[in-house]
């Protein structure tokens, strides 16, 4: 079965720190542009920060520009999100997503083939 599971949200008082994990099973994500999307309640979902095959490039939104990090463990099959300097603003379900495109981060969800289910992520003191 092909899928993402991510794991690492929760409750983190503004300021913190927290590290999302994205775990993929029944594919190898070598090949694959990896990307986090985030959706807070009555938003549309937005494109927070994504990673390319090729030569691993990295793409951020200009709201957490500085503050979060993507990267990628091959050998772990995993995609990570670190998020310092949390803000209430950050405060979503994020879910990760996969394109077969790996040389390109898209900007349509519509472009990605794998989903996650999502780790609510909540940033209040």
């Amino acid at each position: 079965q092909l899928q993402l599971v991510e794991s690492g949200g929760g409750l983190v008082q503004p300021g913190g720190s927290l590290r999302l994990s994205c775990a993929a099973s029944g594919f190898t994500l070598d090949y694959y542009a990896m990307k986090w999307f985030r959706q807070a309640p009555g938003k549309e979902r937005e494109g927070v920060s994504c990673i390319v095959s090729s030569d691993g490039s990295t793409y951020y939104a200009d709201s957490v520009k500085g503050r979060f990090t993507i990267s990628r463990d091959n050998a772990k099959n995993t995609v990570y999100l670190q998020m310092n300097s949390l803000k209430p603003d950050d405060t979503a379900v994020y879910y990760c997503a996969a394109s077969s495109y790996g040389y390109y981060c898209s900007e349509s969800p519509g472009s990605y083939d794998y989903w996650g289910q999502g780790t609510q992520v909540t940033v209040s003191s």
